[in-house]
């Protein structure tokens, strides 16, 4: 038993960074054009979050669910299952939170109900921004290709980073900490992975999981009434 403390999680990689984000590059390719219909999505997510109707957290919740049940299947089932042989479980992950999100929506009160200006509101709209905007660029920037590039709806990361946000920007108490659990552990292994592999792009998704678990325990005034 002594001989599994001189392990560390470069023994356990059982890919290359090429190999990884060259994985990216094929998933791009395989699902094109779909990538012309996520960004439309999340757009519209942003607009029922900044412009909420008494339908809309239903809608959100529901919209997130399919999005969630499709990077299940298309990426982590289908493509990420090829190098990764711990991949079907975290498809598993996704596809729970994906029925989570679609009870929430069906018979819970939805997502989100946004908190009124303060530390959580900044937090929560800033996750759902880079998760919708900004994470794409961030590969370009640490050096992959444009191909690789990874989008909200198509690949996990900005998935769950999104998803945060939105969680954030919840009013309500023990359902936003229960949306919040399973894009917190994807955080959690998508970190493992990058720093395993040297790359600087592990501290996004540490940062974003902090900052989520921060804002949701910020207090703001008659913000947090709980379902």
């Amino acid at each position: 038993m002594a001989d599994w403390w001189s392990y560390s999680l470069e023994d356990f990689l059982l890919f290359s960074p090429r190999v990884y984000w060259r994985m990216f590059a094929l998933h791009n390719e395989a699902v094109w054009p779909l990538h012309l219909a996520a960004l439309p999505i999340g757009l519209t997510l942003v607009w029922w979050t900044a412009r909420p109707r008494p339908w809309s957290g239903r809608v959100v919740a529901v919209a997130l669910a399919l999005v969630w049940a499709w990077v299940a299947w298309s990426f982590l089932w289908s493509r990420y299952a090829t190098i990764n042989w711990a991949a079907p479980w975290l498809a598993g992950g996704f596809a729970l939170q994906a029925l989570l999100l679609l009870g929430l929506g069906a018979f819970g009160a939805g997502m989100p109900r946004v908190v009124p200006p303060s530390v959580p509101r900044v937090i929560g709209w800033a996750l759902l921004l880079h998760g919708l905007l900004l994470h794409p660029f961030t590969g370009m920037i640490a050096g992959h290709p444009p191909a690789a590039a990874e989008l909200f709806g198509i690949a996990p990361d900005p998935t769950a980073i999104a998803t945060l946000g939105l969680a954030v920007l919840m009013t309500g108490g023990t359902a936003a900490w229960v949306v919040m659990v399973i894009p917190l552990g994807w955080c959690a292994v998508s970190w493992a992975t990058l720093h395993t592999m040297g790359g600087p792009e592990g501290a996004i998704p540490a940062t974003a999981a902090v900052l989520a678990v921060a804002g949701r325990a910020w207090p703001t005034t008659n913000a947090r009434k709980p379902l």
